[in-house]
């Protein structure tokens, strides 16, 4: 006897939980590196929608990536914070030589990782039509028609002295 009969749809919202608690998970890293630094090796790769509501950032920044932005922990980077009770992260970097201030709600992580240990984590941030009747504002799901906007990553890669 085989049982062909598929499985019920959820009326909890199972899968948006699993995203939030994995982005605590974002969120211990940055506060342990605000606090200690980045040991040995480790690095972070952070994207996020630059349109998600709460994300400061300098107007010519959101104007070249209007959609997406990755940015890179690693060498160069001052006055990383976590407010827990905003639920955000705050950092200063260099662009183009142009210190700026970037304050990301986690809310707005498209993707995390430390390629030094090979971990990372994608987040889809649209919550079931089910669970959002019973939270607060959710975001707007992307559209297909938004493509992702890469940043060059090359600025920020150690230099070899043999070249």
């Amino acid at each position: 006897m085989s049982n062909n009969t598929a499985p019920a749809e959820s009326l909890l919202p199972y899968s948006y939980w699993t995203e939030e608690a994995l982005r605590q998970v974002v969120q211990d890293a940055l506060s342990h590196a605000a606090e200690h630094g980045l040991p040995g090796d480790h690095h972070f790769y952070l994207t996020f929608r630059t349109s998600h509501p709460g994300v400061v950032m300098p107007g010519h920044l959101r104007a070249r990536y209007p959609q997406e932005m990755t940015i890179v922990l690693q060498h160069k980077f001052w006055d990383l914070a976590v407010d827990k009770q905003a639920g955000t992260f705050s950092v200063r970097l260099s662009f183009g030589g142009v210190a700026a201030l970037l304050t990301v709600p986690f809310a707005a992580l498209v993707a995390f990782a430390d390629p030094h240990v090979r971990f990372g984590l994608r987040f889809e941030s649209a919550m079931p039509a089910a669970a959002a009747a019973s939270q607060p504002a959710s975001e707007p799901a992307p559209t297909e028609a938004e493509a992702p906007q890469v940043v060059s990553l090359d600025a920020f890669r150690r230099r070899s002295t043999r070249d």
